[in-house]
């Protein structure tokens, strides 16, 4: 069975002075874990409304992917 390659970085960053590169998993990874936090944040506060936020969501997708 064939093995994947390493992944390499896509992105360097500084981090305490030191240099580090960031994988596209990663950067993924991260984007997705900022975007619950804030929603569970704005949901918790009553700022949105969960299913207003859905409906949006799925409006957008429906747009995106007429797009395509």
């Amino acid at each position: 069975m064939k093995e994947n390659p390493p992944e390499k970085g896509i992105l360097k960053v500084i981090v305490d002075g030191k240099e580090r590169e960031i994988t596209f998993e990663e950067l993924c990874l991260t984007n997705n874990l900022s975007q619950e936090a804030l929603i569970t944040l704005l949901v918790k506060k009553g700022i949105i409304d969960p299913n207003e936020f859905l409906d949006e969501l799925k409006r957008l997708e429906k747009e995106r992917l007429k797009k395509l």
